[in-house]
């Protein structure tokens, strides 16, 4: 219960709003009309939590988002990288906690959004055409791109950080509002640490380990 008590600060509007509804309904001669904001006002309390996560000692990029594990392949990665890397997306239900984490301990080297569609998450093609915002970190001389992908009920990004700012592994830096999806492409050579289907935990999660020299 106490992990549940923190909440992202995102949240706040929006609880605060139906937290008047369901004040204000409460005084309507329908008692039932103070059940809808009520329900809403639990659920975005729910939706909005921020848990504390215990970061793992072991080396190794750790996951920046909670969720179900849907694409593990190699891609190009023609914006940022611009060459071959690991691509990993986590795709987030709107249940699980939306707070995202740093996956290394990294300099921040650019952020960049970009409009787009709001194409439901988990489709091959929405981290080509949804809107998106992207981090590119420099950890530890590898480059590793960092993306919050809107998905159909979610409609904005939010990042926190800017170019310059430095963040250490399993820092929060963001949250994507509502169902959504984070892509995270790592250096091509890492030894992949989960599977499709698989379910991670931001700043919990090992998702995969550079290979020995």
């Amino acid at each position: 219960f106490k992990h549940m008590i923190k909440l992202a600060p995102e949240g706040y509007p929006f609880i605060l709003v139906f937290g008047a509804l369901t004040v204000a309904a409460f005084f309507l001669p329908w008692r039932v009309a103070v059940v809808p904001p009520l329900v809403l006002t639990l659920f975005m309390v729910y939706f909005f939590r921020d848990p504390e996560r215990q970061i793992p000692k072991e080396d190794g990029y750790i996951s920046p988002a909670d969720g179900r594990v849907i694409v593990v392949k190699k891609i190009y990665e023609k914006e940022f990288l611009k060459k071959d890397a690991l691509l990993i997306s986590i795709f987030m239900s709107p249940l699980d906690v939306h707070v995202n984490r740093a996956p290394c301990d990294g300099r921040v080297e650019a952020v960049r959004h970009t409009s787009g569609s709001f194409k439901k998450a988990f489709l091959e093609e929405a981290f080509l055409k949804n809107e998106n915002t992207a981090m590119l970190l420099e950890c530890g001389g590898e480059k590793v791109l960092v993306r919050q992908v809107a998905g159909f009920l979610a409609r904005r990004t939010v990042c926190r950080v800017k170019p310059g700012d430095n963040l250490k592994r399993g820092e929060r830096y963001g949250m994507i509002k509502f169902s959504s999806r984070l892509d995270i492409y790592l250096p091509d050579d890492v030894n992949v640490k989960v599977k499709i289907d698989g379910r991670v935990k931001a700043g919990e999660t090992i998702l995969a380990v550079k290979a020995p020299k």
